[in-house]
């Protein structure tokens, strides 16, 4: 069994590790998705978005220097934020749903170690969806499989500040002058 995942709240990654944690990215997300139109509520999200991303640098804080007094006073900072009432209903009942995702959201209290977010891999499995869409579909799987492994290695190229181009004129100009992506992995695994 994993020991712990960060992920959304899909409910396929349930169960699957002993901790789970949830990306406070997606989460606030939801609140991004709510359109008021009346002024007042307007004013009213814009002010709880506020607090949310207060608390949240809070929490990247916390991550720094853990220190379970500090642990204390945010699950109480939690709690009190997340029981805001702003009579605009969609967003208290968003504000309920992340209350109620407490333990997953403050599993950074207990485990400091646990990021707070997963944009970074959503970025990268992003691009191919990305392309997808520019590109339609491709016409046969030998396309597609090639298609993977140019988005394959273009994305590890750039999560490993390596230039993607100067990488494939290396390999393919048959010169590996340059450290292979796989070595550059194992070495920064370690």
């Amino acid at each position: 069994m994993v020991t712990f995942l960060l992920s959304d709240d899909a409910r396929q990654f349930k169960q699957i590790a002993y901790h789970h944690a949830l990306c406070w990215i997606h989460d606030g997300r939801n609140y991004k998705k709510l359109r008021p139109i009346v002024p007042y509520h307007k004013e009213k999200l814009e002010a709880f978005l506020d607090r949310y991303w207060d608390f949240y640098g809070e929490l990247c804080e916390f991550r720094e220097n853990p220190d379970s007094e500090i642990a204390k006073q945010l699950s109480t900072k939690f709690d009190q934020v997340f029981s805001t009432i702003t009579g605009y209903e969609k967003m208290d009942e968003r504000i309920c749903k992340t209350k109620e995702n407490k333990e997953h959201l403050l599993k950074v209290l207990i485990l400091p170690e646990i990021p707070l977010h997963n944009n970074a891999a959503k970025l990268t499995a992003r691009a191919k969806v990305r392309k997808r869409d520019v590109s339609l579909q491709t016409k046969t799987d030998e396309v597609t499989r090639a298609n993977d492994t140019f988005m394959t290695i273009v994305q590890t190229a750039k999560k490993l500040s390596v230039s993607a181009y100067d990488y494939i004129f290396d390999r393919v100009s048959s010169t590996f002058e340059m450290i292979s992506l796989a070595k550059l992995i194992r070495e920064k695994a370690n």
